[in-house]
């Protein structure tokens, strides 16, 4: 019987473990998290997409301003290198509706420079 004592003991040391870490018994109770390891990283995918494209909007900002005519071959460069990676991690973590949303928010800051 003494057995039984202890793993209770275990049990519930490893659940005020996780509640002092801000964690959730779901291993416990056999419930599902309603926030997935995959949602997160999903998350943070669409985050660091819109990361990208806040760089984006700065280089098409620059080719604009004539302080940076000098270096203008340069920032025309990394606009493009910036778009293919968009591209590449929009394929890769198969982000398509994150696009919409950040083309929605974007439409007025692009202007004319989509060709470039």
């Amino acid at each position: 019987m003494r057995e039984g004592r202890h793993k209770h003991r275990e049990n519930h040391q490893y659940r005020e473990h996780m509640e002092s870490r801000g964690g959730h018994e779901t291993e416990m109770s056999g419930k599902q998290r309603p926030h997935s390891a995959q949602t997160f990283r999903r998350g943070r995918a669409i985050a660091f997409l819109e990361r990208l494209n806040i760089k984006r909007s700065t280089l098409l900002r620059q080719l604009d301003q004539p302080e940076y005519e000098s270096i203008k071959q340069v920032i025309s460069g990394e606009l493009k290198a910036t778009d293919a990676i968009i591209q590449e991690f929009i394929h890769s973590f198969e982000l398509r509706e994150a696009i919409s949303d950040n083309d929605s928010k974007n439409e007025g800051a692009d202007g004319n420079h989509d060709n470039i």
